[in-house]
């Protein structure tokens, strides 16, 4: 009869890593985080709080549509903006875009959202995973994160490490200034799951985020940062490798093709993530999204890129051979281009 992943002893756990290891050629720590993260998307949406979530982002890209060959740890969530602010939303929004008329309301609104966040976290979010992980006797640590406190973080008692790029955390990012539509539940399993007998594995069924839409929340961030000729943060360059591995996949041609989505996209940036590009004018997410989008950054900012993907690779978080530097640059100039002639 199998047993649990996490019914083994700590020296069972890391034989089963080494087998796992040795049967799928990925590094043992990444296959120790990925249980990790299935745990705890399976906690979240198999509770009531699961069903004002939608999961999206380079993790539901890799564990759920199979588009892209990294690891992504983080887990980034969008909770459907009418269930936390519906006093200030009212009943009129019942479709899949919800904004505010104006800019004093949506910066009310954006003031709410951040202010509810945390306490949201706190209530319905934290309790879930501190039953979860004392009914399965874990050992793992959560703590609040973020600049405004709307990241929650799950320390767990790693048994493996690698270089340091990838911590021993599952990361839950939360946002809620949107719905998240359009959306679907959708089955995924641990990457260790068939490669050892007799050990089960975490699963999960989460609400996961159209293709479609995150490649045009992932493609507007770039075109933002490349207007800006600035990256601004680090551990940036997953953003265009999975723009790339996107327009590889069986979703890119519908996506670029799905002008609804896209417009969405730029209408809900427009509102609520206003940017500036250096010499002070905003940056229009419709042209973006019409014919201008510029998602291959230039000087100093093509660098610092070229930098934190050579860091990426360093950890191993690429399944097989990933593409040079160059080449992922190449593949977002066509991109570009065929995003652009739609």
């Amino acid at each position: 009869m199998a047993e649990s992943f996490f019914s083994l002893s700590a020296p069972d756990q890391r034989e089963v890593l080494e087998i796992a290891r040795e049967q799928t050629g990925r590094p043992s720590h990444l296959l120790e985080k990925d249980v990790w993260v299935v745990w705890t998307l399976g906690a979240l949406f198999n509770s009531p709080v699961g069903a004002d979530l939608t999961f999206k982002g380079g993790t539901s890209l890799s564990k759920v549509y199979k588009v892209i060959d990294r690891f992504s740890e983080d887990i980034d969530l969008t909770l459907d903006i009418r269930k936390l602010i519906p006093d200030l939303i009212g009943d009129q929004f019942r479709g899949e875009l919800v904004l505010p008329q104006s800019r004093s309301q949506a910066a009310k609104w954006t003031k709410a959202v951040r202010d509810r966040i945390p306490a949201w976290i706190a209530q319905s979010v934290r309790p879930v995973l501190e039953t979860a992980m004392a009914k399965e006797g874990l050992q793992a640590r959560l703590e609040v994160g973020g600049k405004d406190q709307d990241q929650l973080l799950l320390h767990y008692p790693a048994l493996k490490v690698g270089t340091g790029y990838v911590s021993p955390l599952t990361l839950l990012e939360f946002g809620g200034r949107a719905t998240g539509e359009p959306h679907q539940a959708m089955p995924i399993r641990c990457d260790m799951a068939g490669h050892v007998p007799n050990v089960d594995f975490p699963t999960a069924t989460p609400i996961v985020m159209d293709v479609a839409r995150t490649f045009w929340e992932k493609a507007t961030a770039a075109h933002v940062y490349c207007e800006q000729g600035r990256v601004r943060s680090e551990r940036f360059s997953r953003h265009w490798h999975d723009l790339a591995a996107i327009g590889r996949s069986q979703y890119f041609s519908e996506a670029i093709a799905n002008r609804t989505v896209a417009s969405a996209v730029a209408q809900h940036k427009s509102v609520f993530f206003t940017e500036k590009n250096p010499v002070g004018e905003l940056i229009d997410y419709q042209s973006a999204v019409t014919g201008n989008l510029n998602i291959v950054p230039q000087g100093n900012a093509r660098s610092a890129l070229a930098v934190d993907y050579a860091n990426m690779l360093e950890d191993q978080v690429m399944i097989g051979n990933a593409l040079t530097f160059d080449d992922l640059m190449q593949a977002c100039v066509d991109i570009e281009v065929r995003a652009n002639s739609v």
